[in-house]
């Protein structure tokens, strides 16, 4: 559903350990490309021009490397491909010097009465997380309908699905609208296996043979990848055809992109897509998530109350009521499992007019 993912993160740290990239910001651009804001790939435009220039050769080192490594980590036992994913979040956790500090950063935005102590155990424990999602997307070449469960079953809400299942049965579309948080990779994977196929959002790669890897990744059980760039006609034609369409919507967004809404109490910026798409498809949204779940050993998909897009004949303000209700779904996950959300993102980057900068000293 967007370029954060296992794959770009191992690659990243290859690239960082082989002195391919240039810094913690540079780093940041590949691995963590939607979770940047416009400005941020404004002031990357140098680098970006650098990756532009990426030789063919430099391409297919990157893509060699991960491709091997990825291989071990799928040919691992799941406990092994965990462990050495932990470890690969753990070197990024001690080479990535700004990413903690953002990440510090947020969580003192959204928890501004935690001890300094316990946001350090909670940013070590949200890379532990992403090193976590790193081992199990490893195995996916291994996962079949047969033994998806060992990795993740379902734990939705009766009435969500009730009313999940009845806007199906009405041929109405489905926008699924979940987050960074515990293993979106794996949630879309298993959502193809549960519901059947959906239409994914996400941003290309720099490197196009590690994006056509990720792609098939996603795409093995009838997953279709759409890329963000002008996706608002395809993904309306999808809706109204009754499909399933799944958007990440916790990351900053752009004022000319987004409303703000509260978020952890404080006004964030986000797409205002979601509510769009919504209003002009008559689309039903369904916050769903794919969460760890340590006394099973194994994920959980989880849900919050469907969310109708009523239209009462004001665009703008149905747009940001149809916001604020899964951005709030959304907080009450992340509240629930804090651990599992990933807190490097500068959720709050944007700000309202006249409203102080909240990562200005970073």
């Amino acid at each position: 559903m967007s370029n954060l993912n296992p794959t770009a993160l191992l690659s990243a740290s290859i690239n960082t350990v082989t002195g391919l990239f240039w810094g913690d910001c540079k780093s940041f651009v590949i691995v963590f490309p939607e979770l940047l804001t416009l400005n941020e790939r404004v002031l990357s435009l140098k680098y970006c021009c650098v990756m532009a220039k990426k030789s063919e050769a430099q391409i297919w080192v990157e893509y060699a490397v991960a491709r091997s490594i990825w291989a071990v980590v799928g040919a691992l036992p799941r406990t092994a491909a965990i462990a050495f994913g932990r470890c690969v979040a753990w070197f990024s956790f001690r080479l990535f010097g700004k990413l903690r500090t953002v990440g510090q950063r947020s969580i003192e935005i959204a928890f501004p009465d935690m001890l300094n102590s316990e946001r350090d155990r909670l940013l070590k424990d949200s890379f532990a997380s992403l090193g976590r999602t790193l081992g199990i997307v490893g195995g996916f070449g291994r996962v079949s309908q047969t033994n998806i469960r060992e990795l993740i079953e379902l734990d939705l809400d009766t009435n969500f699905l009730e009313q999940f299942e009845r806007a199906r049965a009405e041929g109405r579309g489905i926008i699924v609208v979940t987050a960074h948080i515990g293993n979106w990779e794996l949630f879309a994977l298993a959502f193809s296996m549960f519901f059947g196929p959906a239409s994914l959002l996400s941003r290309r790669m720099d490197n196009p043979k590690i994006d056509a890897m990720v792609e098939q990744m996603r795409s093995s059980f009838g997953n279709r990848q759409i890329d963000k760039a002008n996706a608002a006609a395809p993904i309306l034609r999808l809706l109204r055809a009754g499909q399933c369409v799944g958007i990440l919507a916790d990351v900053n967004t752009h004022p000319k992109e987004g409303v703000f809404v509260p978020f952890f109490g404080i006004e964030a910026c986000t797409t205002a897509g979601v509510g769009m798409l919504a209003l002009r498809a008559n689309a039903l949204i369904a916050p769903m998530f794919a969460i760890w779940d340590e006394s099973a050993t194994r994920y959980k998909m989880i849900s919050e109350p469907v969310i109708e897009p009523k239209n009462t004949g004001d665009r703008k303000a149905d747009i940001v009521r149809i916001t604020k209700e899964f951005t709030a779904a959304i907080e009450r996950v992340v509240r629930k499992y804090p651990d599992q959300w990933v807190w490097i993102h500068r959720r709050w980057k944007t700000r309202p007019s006249g409203k102080p900068e909240l990562y200005d000293s970073i």
